[in-house]
């Protein structure tokens, strides 16, 4: 082959393979390398070329346009659209606004499906949540007051909540299923005058921050499982309504009750003991109900349980209280229900009680009554009085003679016993002759 048709054809060979080159690179293939030799000249078997970028030793009389590295994605985390963002009425909504997400996240049942409409940053508008203008700034909102009565919700504590809601001023929630003690961080809640919590499961002392809260005015905490004994100083705080009953607290009265503004007050169903302090009734004077079932209260009726004038409803029944009933039940103008059943009471069922119109229900059975009077057998006529189960001999369903025989047997006595025939109020005319009140012993 001539020496012009040899360079024509090693010109074409050169030519084709840069272009090969050039069209590899620019679809930026993924091949690790592309290998490729040229000879040049007259058939030299040993020169020749790799491919690799690296190599800056090749013969190619040109660059090499290499593809560039690769490299793996970032992803970015996504903006927030403006949907997702809460916006609160007020910051002090803001506030609360994550207690309440925990405290919802502890809610073991929620049968009324209440806690699915706790979404969102309208907390107003969540069930059982009210909001109105904190006492320091008119023109704030807050959450004011939380109603959660009925709900049948169930949570371990209430700690974390309730103590952390700063502007709360009425919590009310009954019959639910919470439990565990309630936090002294309570004492914080400068706002807080209604407190209920009645009928769950809270257990413990008597809570603790309540002696210390002076704006509180309401305070519900029956049918609990608290137990121990009551500060003798709640009784002396500026309460309106006092609910105790049915738990398992176990004290005795203490004298200072007599100083308290309780208008309405239970202490039924608990393991309170000891006499009846006389200063109770004078102090509970405003009362129209006087709950004391079902306690351990020994000792005898003092006359002063007369001065109930706005008594409705008087219940100590199922107690220890023992002696005659005083005539000054007769001044309860007011008295609708009278319950002394299941005591150890004795003597005659005084007449001028019977005479009161207003009775719907007494209830003196299962005591050691020995007389009753024309008066009062129209009332067991009429189904008013109960005297069954008592030492009345010509009644029917009444104790046996022996089990009389052996009460008696064991005489009980009471101190001041000329007391229990003065009568304190205004409509008896022998009134005048006996002092307002009556000596000590």
């Amino acid at each position: 082959m001539s020496t012009i048709s040899r360079v024509l054809v090693d010109s074409s060979l050169y030519i084709f393979l840069v272009c090969l080159i050039l069209h590899t690179t620019a679809q930026g293939s993924s091949r690790e390398a592309l290998e490729f030799t040229i000879s040049i000249g007259s058939g030299s078997k040993g020169s020749g070329l790799s491919k690799d970028c690296k190599d800056e030793h090749h013969t190619l009389p040109f660059k090499l346009k290499c593809p560039l590295p690769r490299t793996h994605p970032v992803t970015l985390p996504a903006l927030p659209s403006k949907r997702d963002v809460l916006v609160f009425a007020d910051q002090r909504l803001a506030v609360v606004y994550p207690i309440i997400q925990k405290f919802k996240s502890i809610i073991t049942s929620d049968p009324l499906g209440v806690t699915k409409t706790w979404l969102g940053s309208d907390i107003c508008n969540y069930k059982g949540f009210y909001c109105d203008n904190p006492p320091d700034n008119k023109s704030a909102i807050a959450v004011a007051s939380i109603d959660f009565n009925g709900f049948q919700l169930s949570a371990p504590k209430l700690d974390g909540f309730l103590d952390q809601l700063p502007d709360i001023a009425l919590f009310h929630a009954n019959s639910n299923n919470f439990a565990g003690t309630l936090s002294p961080n309570i004492a914080k809640l400068r706002y807080l005058y209604e407190l209920d919590i009645s009928n769950n499961q809270f257990s413990g002392p008597f809570p603790t921050a309540v002696p210390g809260m002076s704006g509180l005015t309401f305070l519900d905490i029956r049918f609990n499982f608290f137990t121990g004994s009551v500060p003798a100083q709640i009784f002396t705080q500026n309460l309106d309504a006092l609910f105790i009953n049915n738990n398992n607290f176990m004290i005795q009265l203490p004298d200072n009750i007599g100083n308290t503004h309780v208008l309405y007050l239970t202490l039924a169903n608990n393991k309170f003991n000891g006499p009846l302090p006389r200063s109770l009734f004078k102090a509970f004077s405003n009362l129209a109900e006087v709950l004391l079932l079902n306690d351990e209260l020994t000792g005898c009726i003092p006359y002063e349980i007369g001065l109930l004038k706005e008594a409705v409803v008087f219940d100590a029944g199922n107690n220890q209280l023992t002696g005659p009933l005083p005539f000054s039940l007769a001044c309860l103008e007011n008295l609708e229900q009278l319950n002394f059943a299941g005591n150890l009471l004795y003597g005659m069922v005084p007449e001028v009680l019977c005479e009161l119109g207003t009775l719907v229900n007494l209830s003196l059975s299962d005591n050691y009554f020995i007389h009753v009077g024309p008066i009062c057998r129209i009332l067991i006529e009429r189904g008013v009085l109960d005297v069954r189960n008592n030492c009345v001999p010509d009644l029917p369903y009444q104790r046996s003679v022996e089990d009389c025989a052996n009460f008696f047997a064991y005489p009980r006595f009471c101190p001041r016993m000329w007391s229990y025939t003065y009568i304190p109020c205004n409509h008896f005319p022998f009134r005048s002759s006996i002092p307002e009140i009556a000596p000590s012993p």
